[in-house]
Order: C-alpha cells, then structure tokens, then sequence
C-alpha cells in the first residue's frame, strides 16, 4: 500500500482520540469491550499481589500520552500536546512505582516522546525519575543480573520472577543512559538481556513468557506463562516483546550480536506464521485457527522490523526486513483498523489475556500504540523515534 494509506490510518487514530477525550474523565482506556467501548482505569491502578493472584494493575496509561503525540505530529495541531500536558499530570506518580517493570512502557511510550517534540525538561526528569525506579529492580545472583518483573522488591516470588515483557521495557533504561550521560542504565539493561538470552529462549528459538530463577546462583528452577497457551508454549506477543527488545538492545549498545539474536527470533516468528501476516494468540493453541487472532503482536512486530531494517550493515537485508514489515502493516491496515465509529479502538482483533479472558478479542491500548509507533515509522521517519543509524560490522 502507498505511504498515504498510513497517514490516513493516523487521521483516523487522530479522530477518535479527540472524540473519546471528552468523555473519559480522569481516567485512561485500555480494552474495549464486546460493544467496542473503551474499558477504563485510572493512572494510579498499581500491581500487586491478592493472595496468590497477581494484577498487572495500569500499565497503559502512558501509551494514550503517547498516541496524543503520534497524533500532533501527524495533523501539526498543538491540541494533542495540550491533552497529553494534561494527562502526563495523572501518569506521572507512576515514576515511583516500585511493583513493576512496567514502568518501562508507561513511560517510554510517554515521557520520552513527549520530551522530543516538546524540549520540555519535566518530562524528562519524570522520565529520568521512572527510569532510576525501574533500574532498582536488578537483582544480583552468582551468573549475573536481570531486573525483577514483578512486585514489591521485598517479597521474594517477585524477586525470583523475571518475563520476556522486560525486553521491550528497556529502553527507557537506555534513553536514561543518554541523557542522563550515567552508563550504570545501559549496564542494568545489557545484564537482564544477557540473563533473558540464556534463561528465556529454547534451543529451537521460541520463548519462554516468564521465568523463576535461583536467588543465589541465578539458574533457572522454572520456565512458565502467565498469558499463553501453556508453559513450554510459544505465546505469540512473548515472542515479539523479545524480537522488539533485542533489536532496541542492539539500537542502544551497538552490538551487532543482539540484532543477530533478533533475526534468529524474528525467523522462528516468520516460520511458525506459515505465510500469515497476523498471529494467532499463542502459536500452540490446539484449536487453531478457531482461536483469537492477536493484531498487537502483529504491530509490535512491524515496528521491531523497521527498526532491523534501519540497523542492519547490509542494506539488502534490511529492506528485506523492511519489506516484511510493510507488508505487516498493508494487512492490519486492510483487515484490523476500526474504521466504524462505534468501535473506539485503534486496531481490532487484539488479545490482551485469553487465560483471564480480559480483551481476548479486542482493541488493546498497547497495540494501538506499537501499530502507531509502526506507522510513524513508515510514513513519518525519525519523527516519533529516532531513525536507528546503521551498524557497521569491524
């Protein structure tokens, strides 16, 4: 499809941005509901244990900050930046959240878009702020480090448990490196994704969605889902959270082994999809193809491919990657973007949680926003993100 496709897709999420901020209060969507109404939770929602049970509480709340940014720099309307000013008001305690790794996506998706468009140094410290809070989740042992995923610091079943989702929180860790000019951030990020390459990804190149480890020796005692279809499954979005973190671990240090990493991850990917554009929820769910699609994966994937395609030293192989994920966004564009005004999500057919049938079939705010980090990409380079530059191999 041509690149105006895209930037009609942006006008699109530009609409129904304006529209739902006139009625979502104080608080922030983050599925949409079998009517295509936004469900919604306030910023404050944090995680945490009930009992045995574990609630991610509001790791969303940032990617509709960052949409609003998307948005400006689409239309140029300094309404969105408004908006978002206003919403980083109510995302911003959330920098001293001490339960989750999620901070990582709450505020790189953000913060740190906002702090490009706009220069303004409030969002960078809160940025900064978040990103001191989530480097205190490293955990040391005898093998080396990885940063806890979840819980308070204080209760050892968050201290032993680490997911595949960290890797696309890291670069916040890296950004802070950047601008904070502290090498310690980059030095927590390269460990957790050292210890996520040997604990979380099996001989064959699928991915394990959480892992327990040994709080004194670092081994792995168990490899397990929260998400998927089962624990030794491949549950499609772990697989796309490590692809995304690899390739942003190879954008931030350089190293051309992590992008290698990425390609062999990506490949598995491409393998199991069989010629599909968009994944079924988990690649192992025995009732394919008469399970949920999962378009947020797709998105997700799209942009850790243009950014492959950005940094690989041989440009043939990165337009093949980039290709790929063209073709990626051509068949969301086509068959998942909510077009109908009743349905208020970005991109349809998302699946935040079948095992908790929470958004199984569904506009997912994090989808919404890697789809729209994709297409900025594509249509907008260098405008949202910065454009990687190319490794060089010595």
């Amino acid at each position: 499809m041509a690149i105006a496709t895209y930037e009609n897709a942006l006008d699109l999420l530009a609409g129904k941005l304006l529209e739902d901020e006139s009625h979502l209060g104080v608080e922030f969507p983050y599925v949409t509901d079998e009517s295509g109404a936004w469900r919604t939770m306030p910023a404050s929602r944090s995680a945490g244990y009930s009992g045995a049970d574990w609630s991610h509480g509001n790791w969303f709340c940032g990617f509709w900050v960052g949409l609003l940014v998307a948005a400006h720099l689409r239309t140029g309307a300094t309404r969105f930046l408004d908006i978002a000013h206003e919403r980083m008001q109510l995302v911003a305690q959330r920098a001293r959240d001490g339960n989750t790794h999620d901070i990582g996506f709450i505020f790189e998706s953000s913060a740190i878009p906002a702090y490009r468009v706009t220069g303004e140094s409030a969002y960078a410290t809160v940025a900064l702020e978040a990103a001191d809070r989530l480097r205190r989740r490293l955990i040391t042992t005898r093998k080396g480090a990885y940063l806890s995923a979840w819980g308070p610091l204080d209760d050892n079943r968050g201290r032993r448990s680490s997911a595949i989702d960290t890797m696309a929180n890291l670069p916040l860790l890296h950004w802070a490196a950047e601008h904070a000019d502290d090498g310690s951030f980059r030095m927590a990020a390269e460990q957790h994704a050292i210890m996520t390459r040997d604990a979380f990804i099996r001989p064959d190149m699928s991915t394990y969605h959480a892992v327990e480890y040994d709080l004194v020796t670092g081994a792995r005692t168990r490899g397990f889902t929260f998400q998927g279809y089962a624990d030794e499954s491949c549950w499609t979005r772990g697989q796309a959270w490590a692809i995304y973190g690899f390739a942003e671990t190879a954008r931030a240090t350089g190293k051309i082994e992590y992008l290698t990493l990425a390609e062999k991850l990506a490949d598995y990917y491409l393998m199991r999809m069989g010629g599909r554009l968009v994944p079924f929820w988990d690649f192992d769910d025995p009732a394919i193809p008469h399970c949920p699609l999962d378009s947020a994966t797709a998105g997700t994937v799209a942009s850790a491919f243009l950014t492959m395609s950005a940094l690989h030293p041989d440009p043939s192989v990165g337009e093949a990657w980039r290709t790929r994920a063209l073709a990626i966004l051509d068949a969301l564009c086509e068959t998942c973007l909510a077009v109908e005004p009743e349905h208020r999500g970005f991109l349809k057919h998302g699946c935040y949680s079948k095992p908790h049938n929470i958004g199984p079939d569904s506009a997912v705010l994090f989808g919404d926003w890697f789809f729209a980090e994709a297409l900025c990409a594509a249509a907008l380079p260098g405008m949202l993100r910065p454009t990687p530059n190319r490794l060089t191999v010595s």
